[in-house]
């Protein structure tokens, strides 16, 4: 295998392998998993560290195997090879990683004194691939240790309390890009000019039939003065046209029709008419309504003339 596989290759590879299973397989959200977590950066580390470990350890043991051979026992080897009567250097390696017990020629070596029933009982060693396990586990066991509880690492729960920071930030900034995600609570008036002839367009198509073109009135009540049925303001107008007036007999909800970002901007033109003196306007119909702000500006500039 070595001789179709160079070492400079081998190593590349499996690290390779390894690093790629990882990223696949941890959950790592839009950031690498090494970079995120310091514990896959340290089995990276430490993987890395065995593969060329056991390269070099392999190296060594070949050497000294070929240098414990009697010329006899060279040729002996070369001659089954070439007759392909014994197993590749590899494949013996591979079985030697998972098989360290006896043959079966060999066992009586290991049989122990007791039996069951005429049971015997070996006394083979544990497979190697155990026991190499075995010690990662304690390596493993030691870094963790060292990591979360002498270094103060951030325990799951915390992890997860940042993640959830990291999430509601996003989805904050989120909000502010995405016209759609606006509702009663969150949507401003819209002024400048561009955004009002946007409402207008929604409104001609739309609006027209119930509240005339000028906003004076029909079906529908008048949207130029200050009274109005289910409050006025941006979020009340907003909150109407969204989810539609009185039951039974206001206006249909058009939530289903226009987006948030269009409903924004109709209201936001409804209110743009404001003041405004159409033909034959509609008698008032509600409340007067003023917005709370000025409201309270008025009495405060009023309290202090007198």
């Amino acid at each position: 295998m070595k001789k179709f596989i160079p070492v400079y290759v081998r190593i590349p590879a499996l690290f390779a392998i390894v690093f790629t299973a990882v990223e696949l397989f941890v959950d790592s959200g839009d950031r690498p998993a090494f970079l995120k977590y310091p514990m896959v950066s340290i089995f990276l580390v430490v993987f890395l560290f065995l593969l060329i470990s056991v390269e070099v350890v392999v190296a060594a043991v070949d050497r000294v195997t070929d240098a414990l051979l009697t010329e006899e026992q060279r040729r002996e080897r070369a001659v089954a090879e070439a007759a392909g009567f014994t197993e590749s250097v590899w494949f013996k390696k591979l079985k030697g990683f998972f098989i360290k017990g006896k043959p079966v020629e060999e066992e009586a070596s290991v049989m122990m004194d007791h039996n069951y029933d005429g049971i015997h009982e070996l006394d083979n060693v544990l497979p190697p691939w155990w026991v190499k396990l075995f010690y990662a586990t304690i390596i493993f066991g030691l870094v963790y240790l060292v990591r979360f509880h002498i270094m103060d690492g951030d325990s799951q729960s915390k992890e997860f309390e940042v993640e959830m920071e990291e999430a509601r930030v996003a989805v904050e900034e989120y909000r502010k890009t995405d016209k759609d995600l606006i509702d009663a609570n969150t949507v401003t008036l819209l002024t400048d000019a561009g955004d009002v002839a946007a409402g207008k367009k929604i409104f001609e198509t739309n609006c027209v039939a119930c509240h005339r073109a000028d906003g004076g009135g029909s079906i529908g009540p008048n949207l130029t003065d200050e009274h109005w049925i289910l409050g006025g303001g941006i979020k009340n107008v907003f909150n109407t046209i969204t989810k539609g007036g009185r039951d039974g007999k206001g206006m249909v909800a058009w939530q289903g029709t226009l987006k948030p970002s269009e409903i924004q901007l109709v209201a936001s033109y409804v209110l743009s008419l404001q003041g405004t003196h159409p033909k034959d306007p509609k008698a008032p119909d509600g409340d007067v309504w003023k917005e709370e702000a000025v409201t309270k500006a008025t009495e405060v500039a009023a309290n202090i003339k007198q």
